[in-house]
């Protein structure tokens, strides 16, 4: 085989920051790969704006996104769209990321199609069917339907041997978000948002603040921003910045319980770049995504998971993440011992990243190649240092 075409599938802002380094890796091979990209838009605007920042236009825009979609709305039009895309480009192989219902569509479409599927961020498991939902089964479904994975670490290489997959089939390359991370940190001059800029810390720690996964709104999402509005309470040095998620029952809570707290600044979800400032300037951080958990650490920023589960478990064994779960008062405790012990949060700061180096999208890259007999020596797994 001389040369293989590989079509990369994207639609929401988590797997477009994670696919953009190997969207550009993928490229600097033209001898060797004919690259294709689809974006779902599954989340228009947070997809478009990540775009603009990797400098990617895709070949393929399905526009999925509808007011108000159901998942049963992604899968069907994602499904649909995706068909025509690979009946025309007939691709060797369709990279998909993570767990994300467009991953899942894609997933699904090229096994319809009887095409290989490649998972970028495969492996990562919490265990629970329903926790976090549904990217727990998203992640498990893709990784039935995927021909070779890309597991970023040795704990998601064993989730997937625990499960058969064929060891030559597993490819360990450290995660892709901490080579976007990393180029956009080298690459910002400063915030683009106007809140953003004008904003005052001098002489206080700020701490950015993300809430938004499905199996947190209700109850404990009133139990995050509660605790937040202790923390400010409890120490009058800090201040929160929160970019609040467009879901409107996100909204609606975070709204009610901390706009017009005094030193909360909540804030339109901002561009990548301005999220990556807000990591650098930040004391620490916390959240419950996923991807702030690889993020932050790269950037040696502490993290607390406002979450019951976390598919991450290397950051709590490495001490860059502390699973704080959602209780109001223990949330409290947890922020309250890293904002008074220096120690505590030293070892935080300054423990190594587990997630990645900066070199998964060529790992990613280099075990395509090799899956498909194109170079002869498979890329050396990734380990932390």
């Amino acid at each position: 085989m001389g040369r293989i075409k590989v079509l990369s599938v994207f639609g929401t802002r988590p797997d477009t920051i994670k696919l953009a380094p190997v969207v550009a890796e993928l490229s600097r091979h033209p001898e060797k790969i004919c690259s294709v990209t689809v974006g779902t838009a599954q989340h228009r605007d947070m997809m478009d704006q990540v775009l603009a920042v990797f400098g990617i236009s895709p070949d393929y825009d399905l526009g999925v996104m509808q007011d108000d979609q159901s998942l049963f709305d992604i899968a069907e039009r994602g499904l649909r769209g995706l068909e025509e895309v690979l009946l025309r480009e007939k691709p060797d192989i369709t990279l998909v990321h993570g767990d994300t219902s467009t991953a899942f569509a894609g997933a699904l479409a090229s096994f319809y199609c009887r095409t290989e599927v490649g998972h970028v961020e495969a492996g990562l498991r919490t265990g629970h069917k329903f926790d976090p939902f549904p990217e727990e089964m998203n992640r498990r479904l893709v990784g039935c339907l995927a021909d070779v994975h890309f597991a970023p670490t040795t704990d998601h290489l064993e989730n997937l041997l625990r499960e058969n997959f064929p060891r030559e089939s597993i490819y360990v390359t450290g995660n892709t978000v901490v080579d976007a991370v990393m180029q956009v940190a080298r690459s910002r001059t400063g915030y683009s948002d106007p809140e953003l800029k004008s904003l005052d810390l001098e002489g206080r720690r700020m701490i950015l603040a993300t809430a938004h996964r499905r199996e947190n709104i209700g109850e404990p999402m009133h139990n995050i921003c509660r605790a937040i509005r202790d923390v400010l309470a409890d120490y009058p040095d800090t201040v929160v910045v929160m970019p609040v998620h467009l879901n409107p029952r996100v909204r609606e809570t975070v709204i009610r319980e901390l706009g017009g707290v005094e030193r909360c600044h909540l804030v339109d979800p901002v561009s990548y770049p301005d999220m990556v400032g807000l990591m650098e300037a930040c004391y620490m951080v916390m959240t419950d995504s996923g991807g702030l958990q690889e993020e932050a650490p790269a950037l040696g920023k502490p993290v607390l998971v406002l979450r019951r589960t976390t598919e991450r478990p290397e950051g709590v064994r490495a001490g860059t993440l502390r699973l704080v779960g959602v209780d109001r008062e223990r949330i409290r405790e947890e922020a309250g011992i890293l904002l008074e012990d220096d120690e505590q949060y030293r070892i935080m700061a300054s423990a190594p990243n587990p997630y990645g180096d900066g070199n998964a999208a060529r790992r990613t890259v280099m075990g395509i190649l090799h899956h498909y007999g194109l170079i002869d020596e498979r890329p050396s797994d990734f380990t932390p240092r």
